[in-house]
């Protein structure tokens, strides 16, 4: 019989972890642009900057889970992971001229992108069995990634964004010191087996449900990737662009809390349904909105989307996906989310804003989520009408 290796200070260990990497991720996602603004790169320089991580997520995120169920470890493959950010993140602060920047940051992105992923793993992992929920624990990566955006930037704005190197290698220091810590959840795991992993990827309802996370996810990369510029062209400052990505990170937080007490009474795919209908009606809203106030109003949806979305499809892999393929799971699925969704809002989303403007962008991001809340929802009605046809006594 498995046995759960969380305990009280392992606990707190894993909430400290996610904490710390998700300030660093703060950093990247919030700060690193502005950084590389300070250092004089051009917009479109630092368009081709960020336009790698995705790209490179496919390959890394797959790569990393792999080795994590081929040789059941989380904890090493965590470790490795954390130190290649710490050395690339060093060669990225001191690359001299743009094309080894390019170099620089794809490296780190190599060695950032998979660890949300795992996390997620170790977490699934570390509370199987143990009662407690996903929820409880990533709940400190929101809380995380807002002191990051808050903090940080009031820092910043006293110091100066010269800064950023020294905020962004303490929080990678911090999580590797951490990591050192933690018990390894994979420790005595039973072996994967390749066949297995074949079998889940040709899986049907696997590969559907990945196609319509595909679909909700890139309404909401649209939002990660064009909020500031949208912003920007209804004339918001870099302040109140702070304050409405802040806004989001914080809003997460009493979802992820009332998700790990009672989502348990939720069925997971018309849960991943509502959060749908709730991004339309968010992103109908801010294709309409004419001051840029009005944002961080709107942004306080994001608890009813992106919390929801996020809880529910990793408490849905985790019962789909057997602990032995736990890593290649939650790698394939942030591949889906995050790395080819984020490609296609990105190529896709860049085309209509300069084609059509930001308002578009917002109408074709509701009108995305609507197909998905739909295939949602119908995929819950077949599923049931299927249970319900099965014979008994099987």
């Amino acid at each position: 019989m498995k046995t759960s290796i969380s305990t009280k200070p392992q606990d707190h260990l894993l909430k400290l972890f996610t904490f710390s990497f998700f300030m660093t991720m703060g950093i990247v996602v919030t700060f690193f642009p502005l950084y590389f603004d300070y250092k004089g790169y051009s917009k479109l320089q630092i368009g081709l900057l960020y336009a790698i991580g995705p790209l490179i997520g496919i390959a890394t995120n797959l790569l990393w889970g792999f080795l994590s169920d081929r040789f059941q470890t989380v904890k090493k493959i965590m470790i490795i992971l954390i130190i290649g950010q710490l050395i690339t993140a060093i060669l990225v602060f001191t690359a001299g001229w743009f094309s080894l920047l390019y170099i620089c940051l794809a490296m780190f992105f190599f060695f950032q992108q998979p660890v949300n992923s795992l996390n997620d793993s170790q977490l699934m992992l570390s509370i199987r069995d143990s009662g407690k929920s996903y929820a409880s624990f990533r709940v400190w990566g929101s809380i995380g990634f807002a002191v990051s955006a808050g903090g940080f930037g009031l820092i910043l704005r006293y110091y100066g964004t010269g800064l950023t190197p020294v905020l962004c290698l303490l929080t990678i220091s911090c999580t590797l010191v951490i990591i050192f810590l933690l018990k390894d959840a994979r420790k005595g795991g039973k072996k994967m087996a390749f066949g297995g992993m074949l079998d889940i990827i040709r899986s049907k309802k696997f590969v559907w449900f990945l196609v319509l996370i595909i679909i909700m996810s890139v309404s909401h990369r649209f939002n990660d990737g064009f909020l500031a510029l949208y912003m920007r062209q209804l004339g918001a400052s870099d302040s109140l662009i702070g304050y409405a990505w802040m806004t989001s990170a914080l809003s997460e937080i009493p979802v992820f809390f009332f998700l790990s007490k009672h989502g348990h009474r939720f069925k997971e795919l018309p849960l991943l349904a509502f959060a749908g209908i709730i991004y339309a009606v968010r992103f109908f809203i801010m294709s309409s909105i004419q001051d840029p106030a009005w944002v961080i109003g709107v942004q306080l949806l994001h608890s009813l989307t992106f919390g929801i979305f996020l809880f529910t499809a990793n408490r849905y892999i985790s019962q789909i996906i057997p602990d032995e393929y736990r890593s290649s799971g939650q790698a394939i699925f942030a591949v889906a989310w995050s790395s080819i969704a984020g490609l296609i809002s990105g190529t896709l989303g860049g085309w209509i804003f300069d084609l059509a403007g930001g308002s578009t962008v917002y109408i074709i991001a509701a009108c995305l989520s609507i197909v998905a809340a739909i295939g949602f929802l119908g995929t819950h009605i077949f599923q049931s009408d299927e249970g319900e046809s099965m014979p008994s006594g099987r």
